[in-house]
């Protein structure tokens, strides 16, 4: 069986690291793409998807999708995936155009068409996922869940308190969480465990093209330490393939949309403020060693 998922991401590096593995990975059917603001502005997002794609030659749809946050200013991440969103390679640049439609409409027909519920896996803010709701609530019935980078139960990487993928658009967030569709929260406090090592990013680079290109774009990460590259959004697609090796707590998750700790996802750890009751699964602890080797096994399988 397989799994059948639409991604709207905003390439960015580790969004391009997870559109490498769902695409690839035969467990996955990944039917579209739609495209945000976030890593960098949605024109730049849409074009690192396509080229991703045209690498691969794989023919998914990409519809490009929200240009700003709801409300929010928009403010990017450049200083982390650079101004292009992707440096480092070399990628064709004879790109098949986007899809004719909104990621909005493209999200709603997908989802209506297909003969069952799809999971959705934002890596980017959720402004998409919110527009769609908001404008197509009919939707909501026909989703399994959503897997969702964003988030964290401790520190932030953009304010002490607010993980980028939600800070950059909290009140799509908190139409999300509020969305009843069961949601897991892949967030900091696992991406942050789950360091892609420097020996494995060593082996990427002479394992096949896939893995040169990936070393090539992954070197020109910013957030990295001596401990390791960050692949936040690729955590995503490892907790679909590999849930054993990612443990989940059940609770209630609310998103601040204003005031100096927008942005944060603050988590009712004790069940102590919403009856019992909870609106997501929150990944807490990873098996880092499995999600490198995973991680290298999957670039390996790919075919030059």
């Amino acid at each position: 069986m397989t799994i059948k998922i639409i991604m709207d991401t905003d390439p960015g590096i580790d969004d391009a690291a997870a559109l490498t593995m769902a695409l690839n990975d035969p467990a996955i059917d990944l039917k579209l793409v739609t495209t945000v603001a976030g890593n960098v502005t949605v024109d730049k997002t849409t074009k690192n998807a396509q080229k991703i794609l045209r690498f691969f030659n794989k023919d998914v749809p990409v519809a490009a999708g929200a240009k700003q946050p709801l409300i929010k200013e928009f403010e990017d991440a450049a200083r982390i995936h650079g101004e292009s969103g992707m440096p480092g390679y070399d990628f064709p640049e004879d790109l098949p155009k986007p899809l004719d439609k909104t990621a909005v409409e493209a999200l709603h027909d997908e989802i209506m068409s297909s003969d069952e519920p799809i999971t959705l896996v934002p890596t980017g803010s959720y402004t998409n996922i919110a527009l769609l709701f908001n404008e197509y609530p009919e939707v909501k019935d026909h989703i399994e869940r959503i897997v969702a980078m964003g988030g964290s139960l401790g520190m932030g990487n953009m304010t002490s308190a607010a993980e980028f993928n939600v800070f950059t658009d909290p009140d799509a967030a908190k139409i999300v969480y509020q969305s009843g569709i069961p949601i897991v929260m892949v967030g900091l406090d696992i991406t942050m465990q789950a360091l892609l090592t420097p020996e494995s990013l060593a082996k990427l680079e002479h394992m096949n093209k896939t893995g040169k290109m990936l070393h090539d774009i992954i070197s020109n990460d910013g957030d990295n330490s001596e401990a390791g590259i960050a692949m936040h959004d690729v955590n995503t697609i490892f907790y679909l393939l590999h849930p054993e090796s990612i443990t989940t707590e059940s609770m209630w998750i609310d998103v601040i949309t204003d005031g100096p700790a927008i942005g944060e996802t603050v988590g009712d750890i004790r069940g102590a403020y919403h009856e019992g009751r909870t609106n997501a699964d929150v990944c807490v602890v990873i098996d880092s060693a499995a999600f490198n080797k995973w991680f290298l096994e999957e670039v390996a399988a790919i075919s030059d």
